[in-house]
């Protein structure tokens, strides 16, 4: 008689009492491995910043509301492909170990049918993990980084660089220097314009104030100076500056930091807006936009190598098999982060840099998976 896993092929097997063993492992190895290391994440990062913490006299239940708990969502997801790894190739080789992996595939079951609750568990994670970079972390680092700003005293003048380059338009350049968020002043501005590599004019400005409810910036003196053809340059004072720029005021915050706090539909319009401007950001914006998506997607790539390489029975046992999972998810994270740099400096394009690791270890896990046992 044909087993009955040989009958179905069907796109959804259902789930069996063997798949929800599966599952139930899977989740249950990964949920407790990740819950392990935020707890000793936390307890380090308590101890490092506890100085700063009774300086600034912060109130212990906006540490654990304010920081913590939005802290909590970023290192999960940071620490998700690892540890999605390690539970996979933990779990997976110890059914080898045991000889039930082999008693699966004896008793007619498929490798590719012993893949399917795996899978489900990956997208389960994979739709988690999407959830956190898309929408709840952005939300949590808002007050996160607030919270930094107030009571972390190295963090207390992070937002803004001492001098903040922006490029406003294309041929367009503001430089700030000493720009305060309190005040909403800059102890210098200067407004430059471009035509190809030669500046044609500049307007200068010192103790500017930034007004809010009108968006402009004004300043009691200002001096322009314009260059020609010849290099020749025409000096002018004068008075009462007030201008409008296309900028808003929280473009001048670290970049690192303002992108952090934004959900996936902000970042798409940020990144068209900066796009408009023909800004020299827009390449750090397109790795963030696209890691957003690669790193949760990585997922499946990761289940499939740690089933594909642990499924099998070998003499080193447990240990031979999740020290050889780790070597490969650490190399994958870093060459996450090399192909990320290529990109930022200019090497390759964003999006072939952010998802060409996963191409890469797909390629890995395709010739893994067609070694396994069968």
């Amino acid at each position: 008689m044909e087993p009955e896993y040989k009958k179905r092929r069907s796109f959804w097997p259902g789930l069996k009492i063997l798949d929800r063993y599966i599952i139930r492992k899977f989740l249950g190895t990964y949920i407790f491995s990740i819950a392990m290391i935020i707890v000793v994440v936390v307890i380090f990062d308590y101890v490092e910043k506890i100085d700063g913490f009774t300086a600034t006299k912060a109130p212990f239940k906006s540490i654990i509301k304010d920081y913590y708990l939005n802290f909590v969502p970023f290192f999960i997801n940071q620490f998700s492909a690892l540890f999605t790894f390690i539970a996979c190739i933990f779990f997976t080789s110890k059914l080898a170990y045991q000889t039930e992996i082999v008693a699966m595939l004896s008793g007619g079951m498929s490798f590719r049918r012993l893949m399917w609750p795996y899978f489900v568990s990956a997208t389960v994670i994979s739709i988690v993990s999407l959830a956190l970079s898309l929408w709840v972390i952005p939300i949590s680092q808002r007050t996160c980084v607030a919270f930094e700003q107030q009571y972390i005293p190295r963090r207390q003048h992070y937002q803004y660089d001492r001098h903040i380059y922006r490029q406003v338009e294309p041929g367009t350049f503001l430089y700030l220097r000493g720009f305060s968020d309190n005040s909403l002043r800059a102890s210098f501005l200067a407004l430059e314009k471009y035509e190809g590599s030669s500046m044609v004019s500049t307007l200068e400005a010192s103790d500017a104030k930034f007004d809010k409810e009108t968006k402009r910036w004004t300043a009691q003196r200002y001096i322009t100076r314009r260059f020609d053809a010849d290099e020749h340059e025409t000096f002018e004072q004068h008075r009462n500056l007030d201008t409008l720029l296309n900028l808003d005021i929280v473009e001048l915050g670290n970049l690192k930091q303002l992108v952090k706090t934004m959900n996936i539909v902000e970042l798409n319009e940020f990144v068209e807006q900066q796009r408009a401007k023909g800004s020299d950001s827009i390449r750090h914006l397109e790795v963030e936009r696209h890691t957003r998506y690669a790193y949760p997607l990585g997922t499946f790539i990761l289940s499939l190598i740690g089933v594909s390489l642990s499924s099998r029975k070998v003499r080193g046992g447990t240990g031979l098999h999740i020290g050889i999972g780790i070597a490969l998810c650490i190399s994958y994270i870093m060459l996450n982060r090399v192909f990320e740099e290529f990109a930022k400096g200019g090497s390759l394009p964003p999006m072939l840099a952010v998802w060409l690791p996963n191409i890469i270890y797909a390629v890995i896990a395709i010739y893994l998976y067609r070694k396994a046992p069968k």
